[in-house]
């Protein structure tokens, strides 16, 4: 009898020999632990290329947007010399044509003279020059006041009027061309020269208007 049987017993229990049973894990729970783990870390990097691929594709995508834009900002500036960024240019009366009366309603001696003398080296014609009449001497309290005939062309007080910064515009009823300058308290001289120059090419050539810009 070995002496790992227990006392009293014999026959089919009999344990012989010097070997243990060994006790060990099932394989089947550990290949099934493998396979759930490589499932996570597979998911894992499915969903991590996948990240990838958005964020290349989504770069892509906004470079072609910002190309797009800027080449319709581009597309949409006016260019230089275009023919639609061209105002028509406006004919306008030389200053020879148009003849100026000049009147004095303030009550600085000689004023009238030497404003007509000035026209006249601008290039005006000078028509009559000397007082202003009773309805308004001493009764202009701006620079001053342009009069014409309804009839007169709107361009020839825009060209006078270059030269006086200030003076309003009336009409009466004469039917002559002439245009009478009445000069007023608030007059002190006339634009210089080279602004009313500057003033006269402005209307000449108007600029177009500028249209809305477009946000780029």
């Amino acid at each position: 009898m070995s002496m790992l049987t227990p006392p009293g017993m014999g026959g089919k229990y009999k344990v012989t020999g010097a070997a243990y049973p060994r006790m060990t894990r099932p394989r089947r729970r550990r290949r099934i632990v493998l396979m759930v783990l490589g499932s996570v870390i597979g998911l894992a990097l499915i969903a991590y290329g996948a990240l990838q691929l958005i964020d290349v594709f989504g770069d892509d995508e906004d470079k072609r947007k910002t190309a797009a834009a800027a080449k319709d900002c581009a597309s949409a500036a006016p260019q230089a010399g275009s023919a639609s960024s061209a105002a028509p240019q406006v004919v306008l009366p030389p200053p020879g044509g148009i003849t100026v009366n000049v009147y004095n309603a303030t009550p600085r001696a000689g004023l009238a003279k030497a404003v007509g003398d000035e026209l006249k080296l601008r290039g005006f014609a000078v028509g009559k020059v000397g007082n202003a009449p009773a309805d308004f001497d001493k009764k202009v309290p701006g620079a001053g006041i342009l009069i014409g005939s309804p009839k007169t062309d709107k361009a020839a007080f825009s060209v006078l009027g270059t030269n006086l910064a200030g003076a309003t515009q009336q009409t009466d009823t004469r039917e002559t061309a002439d245009i009478d300058l009445i000069l007023g308290d608030g007059f002190k001289e006339l634009t210089p020269k080279a602004d009313a120059d500057k003033a006269l090419a402005a209307l000449a050539n108007p600029q177009p208007a500028a249209a809305p810009a477009k946000k780029c």
